[in-house]
This record gives structure tokens, C-alpha cells and sequence, in this order.
């Protein structure tokens, strides 16, 4: 199916490994130009390797999202490439603190909002402008199904809702305009370095089938290339009534009926 997007710019936040990684090689393939940012400098050169020996036309760039400058320096380094911002997906995300809210100090809190939410609004900040004046755009934004229901730390869940709700709110608002806004919302997600490969990695082999048996009806835990196709297919011109919406990839994991 042709998606409809090629030659369209994106920017993907947290793109040099996991769920950006495969968000990234989703768009790529399309025909996207995709400008991709992470704080690792080891990690955003394998990456960028990687897509160029596979003849995508992208960026790396070293930027913190969690910052107001690292969101202005992507977003900079970005136009100065490629001349414009058609697609935003912001993946970065992550907490901070642990799962226990007694041990999450005020920083944790601060520091898990900055990372899921804050560098969303500041980058749709940068990249609305123009999506408006051209009427055409796509933002993504992903979530979690501890976004949508009980489940992970408190911080974690705070964050991912609010970037659910704000992504909503943001759909509403820029829909005359041609800019449609949507999220993803990943459940337990299997890729190397990931908290669920830490976790795997840190606990016995009863454990996690303990875990996979009780909450992940697939019996075996999600992998990131669906999300990538997801948004890849959310970006395009076939998703063009869709705006506004949670889309969970999760393989049945989540429990809530909306």
C-alpha cells in the first residue's frame, strides 16, 4: 500500500533505538525524510549507519528533548536540512523514581514530565506554525496503555495520560487546518536495552512466564515494529479521517473497553 507520504519531512524523538529505531525505518521506507534525535552520541551514529546502509534518506541529531534548547536545536538543525517539518513523532519517553510513589522525589516527578510531555509541547510549539500555514501535518505522540488504565509508576501514568489528553486536545484545535493529531499507545514492548529486556534480564525464568501468562493474552511480549507501521500508516494520506484517537498495539494486553 502506498502511504502517500513521500518526500514529507519528520522529526522522531528517540529515534536511535527501539520504538523510534523501527518508527524511524517505517517512514524512511515510505519515501520520509526523517530527522531523528537521541542523547547518546554512540547510539545515534549505529543508528544513523544502519539507515544509510539501508539507503534512507536521514539525520541524526544529538538533542536532549527534555530541554527547551535540545527541542530548539533539533527542530533547528531539522529545517536547516531539509527546509520544512511535515510529520512530528514523539517517542521519547520514559520515568523516572521507580514504580513506588514513596521513593519519587519532586525531581523524579519534574524529570518524568519533562521527558513524555513537556518535550511534546515544546516541539508541536516549533512545528504547528508552519503545519498551519501549509495545511497539512501529522503528530504523533507515543503513549501507553499505562496512559489509558492503571498500571506502571504514578508518575509514569500522570505523564503518559496527560500526552494522551493533550494530543486530543491538540487534534481538536488544528483539525480545520489540515494538522491531524493522534497517539499510540504500546503495551509490554521486548526490544534490547528496554526496561522489558531489563526486566527479563533481571529476573528468574518462572518469573517472567508468570508475568507473560497472567497479562499477555499473545503469550509472548510485543515487539517494536508494529508501532512503527502504526504510525507510519497514522502519518499518511490513507489515515486522513483520523484524528483524535488512542491507538493501542498491544496484542490484547490492555483490559479497558475504550
Amino acid at each position: 500500500m502506498d502511504l502517500g507520504i513521500a518526500g514529507r519531512i519528520a522529526m522522531v524523538t528517540g529515534g536511535s533505538r527501539g520504538l523510534g529505531r523501527h518508527i524511524v525505518m517505517a517512514l524512511a521506507r515510505e519515501g520520509c525524510k526523517v530527522a531523528f534525535c537521541a542523547r547518546g552520541a554512540e547510539g545515534l551514529r549505529e543508528a544513523q549507519e544502519e539507515f544509510r546502509s539501508r539507503g534512507y534518506e536521514t539525520l541524526g541529531i544529538q538533542a536532549d528533548v527534555m530541554t527547551a534548547e535540545g527541542c530548539e536545536e533539533f527542530y533547528r538543525q531539522t529545517v536547516r536540512a531539509f527546509g520544512k517539518v511535515d510529520i512530528l513523532v514523539h517517542n521519547a519517553g520514559g520515568t523516572r523514581g521507580g514504580r513506588d510513589f514513596d521513593a519519587a522525589t519532586d525531581q523524579d516527578w519534574l524529570d518524568t514530565l519533562a521527558l513524555n510531555l513537556l518535550g511534546a509541547v515544546r516541539l508541536c510549539r516549533l512545528v504547528v506554525p508552519g503545519m498551519k500555514e501549509r495545511r497539512w501535518g501529522r503528530i504523533v505522540t507515543i503513549a501507553s496503555i499505562w496512559g489509558r488504565e492503571y498500571g506502571g509508576s504514578p508518575s509514569y501514568m500522570v505523564a503518559k495520560a496527560a500526552l494522551i489528553a493533550f494530543t486530543k486536545h491538540l487534534a481538536t484545535t488544528l483539525a480545520p487546518y489540515g494538522v491531524l493529531c493522534n497517539s499510540v499507545a504500546p503495551g509490554s514492548i521486548l526490544f534490547p536495552g528496554g526496561s522489558w529486556d531489563r526486566f527479563v534480564r533481571n529476573n528468574p525464568p518462572e518469573v517472567v512466564q508468570e508475568f507473560i501468562a497472567r497479562n499477555l493474552p499473545m503469550g509472548r511480549f510485543g515487539w517494536p515494529g508494529p508501532v512503527g507501521e502504526v504510525v507510519a500508516f497514522l502519518c499518511s494520506e490513507r489515515a486522513n479521517l483520523i484524528t483524535g484517537a488512542c491507538y493501542t498495539v498491544d496484542g490484547g494486553q490492555s483490559r479497558s473497553l475504550i
